[in-house]
């Protein structure tokens, strides 16, 4: 890859792994409509440790407090034997993460063969553009938000589930699950700051699967490419959650679901036209 494709494919994984607009349909799209070639299993794990290392730098402070609350829950560290909200969380975004661990050991190669064409990507992203929206209207005219320790294992779940279907490309991760988030009672900001949360074991697995791939390949490593590329993804993602759950509050989500409408009807309007 020449150093402009490394820098906007790096910059693209950075910014739309945590906005929800997905981050896989932009990845895939330069490839359909610009004729480059696919960046290669060395790049891919690079930009995930690049998000990977974002995500968990920014949150580092309450994974801190969640793995010591773990580790309480499992007799070990100087929570031994305590409960409360951290060790509550940790659970919830271990056994959320399952499905989406399942769907993507089972599913793989189904969704590589089928699923990843312009197509797909134009229909996945205006439906669940329109639900986005619906459920940012809703978040907006209620009053009152249920604060995230009432989520319950049950809630948490649904996320985990939503963020299976997110395997798809087009539908994005943080998109649907803070949907689910939304329409569960949480507040923007809440429903952001656990889909994030969620996406660390996400992100972990797909990087770990990838690795291996590229560990078990004859793929020659471009080391050049996967340092500026994990850096670039780096800074962008940190970037990109800081100043999203800024503006959040204050835009709400329906600049991206207008982003993404219109990202959809052009993709229809570019394979159709």
């Amino acid at each position: 890859m020449s150093a402009l494709e490394i820098f906007i494919l790096a910059l693209l994984q950075g910014l739309t792994e945590f906005l929800p607009i997905s981050s896989s349909a932009h990845l895939i799209l330069p490839s359909q409509i610009l004729g480059w070639q696919d960046q290669g299993l060395a790049f891919d794990v690079a930009v995930h440790v690049g998000t990977l290392l974002a995500v968990m730098m920014y949150f580092r402070k309450e994974l801190g407090a969640m793995a010591v609350a773990w580790l309480g829950t499992v007799g070990v560290g100087p929570e031994k034997g305590r409960g409360g909200f951290d060790a509550k969380l940790s659970w919830w975004i271990i056994l959320a993460t399952i499905p989406a661990g399942l769907f993507g050991l089972l599913g793989k190669d189904f969704i590589e063969e089928h699923l990843r064409s312009a197509l797909v990507i134009a229909m996945t992203t205006l439906l669940f553009g329109f639900l986005l929206g619906f459920a940012d209207i809703k978040a907006g005219k209620r009053t009152e938000h249920k604060p995230m320790e009432k989520l319950g294992l049950k809630g948490a779940m649904l996320i985990g589930l939503a963020q299976a279907v997110a395997l798809i490309p087009g539908t994005s991760r943080s998109g649907i699950t803070m949907t689910i988030g939304l329409m569960l009672g949480l507040s923007r900001d809440n429903a952001a700051r656990f889909s994030f949360l969620l996406s660390i074991p996400a992100i972990a697995m797909a990087g770990s699967y990838l690795t291996l791939k590229l560990i078990l390949s004859t793929e020659s490593v471009d080391w050049f490419a996967m340092g500026l590329g994990s850096l670039i993804a780096f800074i962008s993602a940190y970037a990109c959650i800081h100043y999203f759950l800024i503006l959040l509050e204050k835009l709400g989500m329906m600049p991206f679901v207008i982003y993404r409408l219109a990202l959809g009807l052009g993709l229809l309007w570019f394979i159709l036209g």
